[in-house]
């Protein structure tokens, strides 16, 4: 069973630094928790494979910091999108 755990790490740790996710979407593609995703790549990484563990790292601090910006464009998007579709319902 504690070769699937370290299998499992490795395989976000590949799929974050090649798709650029965030947890969120590897957590999803993965079928796990946001909590395991952040516990595979920020723990059981680190000791696998310390240099897999540093791109990822650099990935999603780029994407924490980035998150505000995200959440704004999809606020913005959703309110446009709702003016859009009064407007045809208005007509």
């Amino acid at each position: 069973m504690k070769g699937i755990v370290e299998e499992r790490a490795a395989m976000l740790g590949e799929y974050i630094i090649e798709s650029k996710a965030t947890v969120r979407k590897a957590a999803k593609k993965f079928g796990v928790s946001k909590s395991t995703v952040h516990k595979d790549v920020s723990q059981r990484l680190k000791v696998l494979n310390p240099a897999m563990y540093r791109e990822v790292r650099q990935i999603l601090d780029t994407n924490k910091n980035e998150r505000h910006i995200r959440g704004g464009m999809a606020t913005k998007n959703k309110y446009l999108k709702e003016k859009m579709q009064n407007n045809n319902t208005n007509k």
